[in-house]
């Protein structure tokens, strides 16, 4: 059964930082890129960040640059956002996915989400 849980979550204070990790189980992880996701009330869900099966390429929100982190570890089945210099703009819930494409089929998996409010 493919899970992914979310963790980290929580409430920040502008220009904290907060820790997000995502746990996978059930599929192959190091064969998919993982994406961070996230979605504000009222706004469609949009990239934040992802990173390749073997964590050599990322890609970053111009939102997110130089501010976010995101990291693999394919040993624990893992992928971790590292949020530092949080803004009031950057809460909403946070998503996991994992995705790759079979050949003509793009399979994937998302998880249930985490919140994440930075206010004062």
């Amino acid at each position: 059964q493919v899970q992914l849980v979310e963790s980290g979550g929580g409430l920040a204070q502008p220009g904290g930082s907060l820790r997000l990790s995502c746990a996978a189980s059930g599929f192959s992880f190091a064969n998919y890129v993982m994406s961070w996701y996230r979605q504000a009330p009222g706004k469609e869900r949009e990239l934040v960040a992802d990173i390749t099966g073997n964590g050599g390429s990322t890609n970053y929100a111009d939102s997110v640059k130089g501010r976010f982190t995101i990291s693999r570890d394919n040993a624990k089945n893992t992928v971790t956002l590292q949020s530092n210099s949080l803004k009031p703009e950057d809460t909403a819930v946070y998503y996991c996915k994992a995705s790759r494409l079979l050949g003509l089929k793009t399979i994937v998996y998302w998880g249930q989400g985490t919140q994440v409010t930075v206010s004062s």
